[in-house]
């Protein structure tokens, strides 16, 4: 338990640093103690899988942090300045932005994260989608961008990517990363016209994707097959957990629709209708396999021989109050859209 606590320590210490700072020497600082502090995290039940999962993701993030490093060196040797929100030169810049795509596992820097993904635990892969993402994004809602070209062909890339990844895959925790790399794809195409609904998206994101994987841990279903058993463990769960899956996909009336709503609304104003209408239209990929889950989830019987009967229905020992809390936000935040805008136009 000290180790433990130590190693959270170090989590919310490296992201508060990177937050907080505004040189960038400190921000590389604060995501190196992130990545030094989940690694032992991931490595810790001794499994070959595990531990090939923590190596790929100790050198995607090195190489990350050297090239953020090499970039705000660069940054500094031709304009004289270590800030973050003074980035004017192009090439420091765009560097910049690559290496925080690679971190955060946007496409076509993505192919790390679904194998990361698959050799953790479902916990370790809750931190890993969610509170790892906020470091970077808070580095990138603070650069300055002169090319709004770039971030939006990552974004429609990201959402494309996505959509297309996660159609053929069995195994959950690879469909919640291509899941995970389109909604990041969804707020980096609105990040330089409305930062405030880029917020907006992420905390979202957060809530699905934190209620999403509790549901997983507390069902302990790793591939699409074991969700049909789940009815036999937890019959109220399971008749949530279909609408919480169409909220991650963005169906109104859950609240999932409503950073979608907003980003297209958005787009449309700014003038990039066929941004908007691609967008929109790879969200129904991801759609797809969504709907799929729900399928094997609440339509499908588990087949009945030795290995696949269901299982006992034994107590659970597991805190269930921020699955509950999670899951009911992700699902009926929709009607509260008129007060969150009001809020965000403050």
């Amino acid at each position: 338990p000290y180790i433990l606590s130590l190693l959270f320590f170090g989590l919310f210490l490296g992201t508060s640093i990177t937050v907080s700072s505004s040189h960038w020497l400190l921000a590389w600082m604060g995501l190196e103690i992130n990545t030094l502090a989940i690694i032992p995290l991931m490595a810790q039940n001794h499994h070959p899988r595990a531990i090939e999962a923590t190596t790929k993701y100790f050198l995607t993030q090195a190489t990350a942090a050297a090239t953020l490093l090499f970039a705000s060196v660069t940054n500094a040797w031709l304009t004289g300045q270590w800030d973050i929100s003074l980035m004017t030169h192009p090439v420091p810049t765009t560097m910049i932005i690559l290496a925080l795509s690679l971190k955060l596992g946007l496409a076509p820097l993505h192919t790390w994260l679904p194998e990361v993904l698959q050799g953790l635990s479902l916990t370790t892969g809750l931190i890993l989608s969610t509170w790892q993402k906020l470091a970077p994004f808070a580095l990138l809602l603070q650069i300055p961008t002169p090319h709004q070209d770039l971030l939006i062909f990552i974004g429609l890339t990201s959402t494309l990517v996505g959509g297309w990844g996660g159609l053929n895959q069995t195994q959950l925790r690879k469909i919640l990363a291509y899941s995970s790399i389109a909604h990041l794809g969804w707020m980096l195409l609105i990040m330089q016209f409305a930062p405030s609904l880029t917020l907006l998206a992420l905390l979202t994101y957060l809530v699905m994707t934190t209620a999403t994987f509790l549901t997983l841990k507390n069902n302990n279903a790793t591939s699409i097959n074991t969700l049909a058993t789940s009815w036999t463990k937890a019959p109220l769960l399971t008749a949530i957990t279909p609408l919480l899956l169409l909220s991650l996909g963005g169906l109104p009336p859950m609240t999932g629709f409503m950073p979608k709503w907003l980003i297209l609304q958005e787009l449309t104003k700014q003038q990039f209708p066929m941004t908007a209408v691609l967008a929109a239209l790879t969200a129904l990929l991801s759609l797809y396999f969504y709907l799929r889950l729900c399928y094997a989830m609440t339509l499908t019987m588990s087949p009945n021989n030795l290995a696949g009967t269901s299982l006992w229905r034994l107590p659970s020992l597991q805190t269930s109050l921020l699955l509950s809390t999670s899951a009911l936000t992700a699902i009926l935040i929709l009607p509260l859209t008129p007060a969150i805008t009001t809020l965000m136009n403050l």
